[in-house]
């Protein structure tokens, strides 16, 4: 006599033991997922140690990524400019835009200085560089802002560590490995930068809008000064950032503000500069309290 068609799944011990084992599956998975969740609720800097293992681990494969994308780029920029004559006209567009830069930050320096000694008769701490290291990764379709960085704990790098290229700003250190670094751009719309314009110091804070640009949000409200074209450099409020620092360049108007390019785009950038965290000078000691100690 044949077997019925339509057994059951009790029928045979193997398939019991085979829906046993995955439903046993299936709830480990979801409590697992949940209890993730609830992790990286309360406490979400519990993953920055598996972030920045991940980034370490991965470092040395980006760092071959990124010189085999520096060759193939070179390669290609050569035989272009070989067969179009187009070489030397880049490199001239390229000396010029640097040029550029360097005179605006020349002169929000200047007028930095100024400011400095005829108002509080202060002078600026000279700071310096504390790394030198290539930008290995960004993101690039993601809604948050980030860049890997090829140095860490090894080369004297520390959380809130600003990053900056030959050309302007590129963002802050946001997490610190063995050898690597999380770095939060200043595209980012968690990126808060205060700036000011180059010319006359008007003040306002530069916030990402995530799409590679920048909101640019006056301090004072009224009438708006900014105008197209004009370069913003960091004014040094609160600390972090070295007051002068070239940032971005205004594109369009609108009521309370303007949106802006950044200077430094981490795509085109290859080494950056970590710098020690900016701190203002202290004020002054009242006149009471110098009279007293003179006395």
């Amino acid at each position: 006599m044949a077997p019925p068609a339509n057994r059951r799944s009790s029928y045979s011990r193997r398939a019991q033991y085979t829906t046993f084992l995955s439903y046993t599956a299936g709830v480990l998975g979801a409590a697992v997922g949940l209890a993730l969740v609830v992790i990286s609720l309360v406490n979400p800097g519990f993953f920055s140690a598996l972030r920045g293992l991940a980034d370490d681990a991965t470092e040395p494969a980006a760092q071959a990524a990124a010189g085999s994308r520096d060759l193939g780029r070179d390669a290609w920029a050569d035989i272009s400019g070989f067969f179009h004559s187009g070489s030397e006209h880049a490199r001239i567009q390229r000396e010029l835009a640097e040029a550029k830069v360097r005179l605006v930050e020349a002169r929000a320096t200047m007028a930095e200085n100024k400011r400095l000694k005829s108002l509080m008769g202060l002078s600026e701490e000279a700071g310096g560089a504390v790394a030198y290291a290539r930008l290995t990764a960004s993101t690039s379709a993601s809604t948050r802002r980030y860049a890997v960085l090829g140095a860490g704990r090894d080369r004297g790098v520390a959380p809130g560590m600003p990053i900056r290229s030959q050309m302007g700003l590129v963002g802050r250190v946001l997490e610190v490995g063995s050898s690597s670094a999380r770095v939060l751009l200043v595209t980012d719309s968690e990126s808060v930068v205060p700036v000011r314009r180059a010319t006359d110091g008007v003040a306002a804070f530069a916030q990402g809008n995530g799409d590679g640009t920048l909101r640019i949000r006056l301090i004072n409200l009224g009438i708006n000064p900014l105008r197209k074209g004009d370069v913003l450099v960091t004014s040094g409020s609160g600390g972090l950032y070295r007051p002068g620092t070239p940032m971005a360049i205004v594109t369009d108007l609108i009521r309370d503000g303007a949106i802006a390019r950044v200077l430094s785009n981490p795509s085109d950038t290859d080494y950056v500069m970590v710098e020690k965290s900016w701190a203002p000078p202290p004020p002054p000691p009242p006149a009471s309290d110098a009279a007293v100690k003179k006395r």
